[in-house]
């Protein structure tokens, strides 16, 4: 193992990152805003969103169980061909046929792929760096992670209002194929092992395996994956939902200027997450892990200000900076406590397991997050003129599911 942090091979899955996760936030935030350019429709950009996450929640355990059997590289160089030709695809069927219908399947097969692309990420980071480094190269992928989701939606809101879609959607092709590229050339230590039994079983005994780990040895993991649950239900849900019916479609901003502020909002987000993870890099000595359910308790309360400045104000721009603000702030609590618990876990696991637990764990957390976006994009449109009702409602009940449950990571 690599005793240094930048070794070679980590400091080429950072640089694969950083292309590919840009070209996968600017696709990620295009396509969902030009549906709601099109129809105006927070239901139906709800529905489309939770049929998109449904393929990420059902493919995260078969990329973590792939990439403890496979070698990892290859899964990330293969993902990344594959989700070029996906947009190759989208771009020659997008002028004919049921535009609504190949927009939810091409959101469908970009999610499944980040669903079964992620597991391999991290559990190739434990094999590139010591224990030592471990905090530091989880603050570092988070942070580039991050970055990525902030430029990609900044410059893709400018691209999109300046060119429209289709040029943007030729520069993230670029993107994944030059990431693809560099990938080859890592190399991660891997022992080939073999598939003795069918595909079914071999995944059926490796969820099993994992879920007793969660459940037997590690509970307290089991405790904290059905916290974020609750919270991505009804907070991060509803940011994904509101953000871009809010800035586009309610606040009055202007068409092409409201999508440009869409994309620095996302920016704004992103900068959050960048943030909290140079802020769980630095002070990764000073973090205790038992008092991470304070960083989500501060993230819900960070909600209210939206829902009080809507009820209270009128003007679009002052509700947007609002908006905007807050976001940046759920973000940076948000990314310290996953920085923590992914840490936590890659420690507390054995070399084994890491990839499927880890894969285990995305998957039940973000079982909520379908659920959650359909949920709030009709909420929006049955109480539209009254959207601070739901943004008061989200934020309610994230502060009481974060309050009733902080002595849960007291035990960690």
């Amino acid at each position: 193992m690599n005793q240094k942090l930048f070794s070679k091979d980590f400091t080429l899955v950072v640089i694969g990152q950083i292309i590919s996760l840009f070209g996968n936030a600017a696709i990620r935030f295009a396509l969902p805003l030009y549906l709601l350019n099109l129809t105006g429709s927070s239901a139906l950009y709800g529905t489309v969103t939770a049929c998109a996450f449904i393929p990420a929640v059902l493919l995260s355990p078969v990329g973590g169980i792939v990439s403890d059997r496979v070698n990892k590289r290859n899964v990330m160089v293969i993902l990344d061909f594959f989700t070029a030709a996906v947009i190759l695809i989208f771009c020659i069927l997008m002028k004919g046929g049921n535009l609504v219908l190949l927009l939810t399947v091409t959101l469908m097969l970009l999610y499944g792929i980040a669903g079964a692309y992620q597991p391999s990420v991290q559990a190739s980071i434990p094999v590139l760096v010591s224990q030592e480094h471990l905090m530091a190269a989880n603050s570092i992928i988070n942070t580039i992670s991050s970055f990525a989701s902030l430029t990609g939606p900044v410059l893709g809101g400018i691209l999109y209002s300046a060119y429209g879609l289709k040029p943007l959607l030729w520069l993230c092709m670029v993107c994944f194929l030059m990431s693809a590229v560099m990938e080859i050339f890592i190399h991660i230590p891997f022992e080939k092992c073999k598939f003795e039994k069918n595909i079914l079983k071999v995944v059926k005994g490796d969820f099993t395996d994992s879920m007793r780990f969660i459940q037997k040895e590690k509970p307290v993991i089991g405790k904290a994956v059905l916290v974020i649950s609750g919270i991505n239900l009804f907070l991060s849900a509803m940011i994904i939902v509101a953000l871009p019916y809010l800035v586009t479609e309610i606040l009055d901003l202007g068409g092409v200027l409201a999508n440009r502020l869409y994309g620095y909002a996302e920016g704004a987000l992103a900068a959050g997450g960048l943030a909290g993870g140079i802020c769980a890099g630095v002070f990764a000595d000073k973090l205790e892990v038992k008092r991470a359910g304070n960083l989500i308790v501060a993230a819900a309360v960070c909600v209210f200000p939206i829902g009080i400045t809507l009820l209270l104000c009128s003007s679009g721009m002052i509700n947007y900076i609002v908006i905007t603000v807050c976001c940046f702030a759920i973000m940076v609590f948000s990314t310290i406590f996953t920085v923590q618990m992914m840490s936590f876990v890659q420690i507390e696991t054995p070399q084994n397991l890491i990839g499927k637990v880890i894969a285990v764990i995305l998957t039940i957390a973000m079982c909520a997050q379908p659920l959650g976006s359909a949920l709030y994009g009709i909420l929006f449109e049955v109480c539209r003129g009254a959207e601070f009702g739901v943004i008061l409602f989200a934020g309610s009940v994230s502060f009481l599911i974060a309050v009733s449950t902080r002595h849960i990571f007291k035990e960690f």
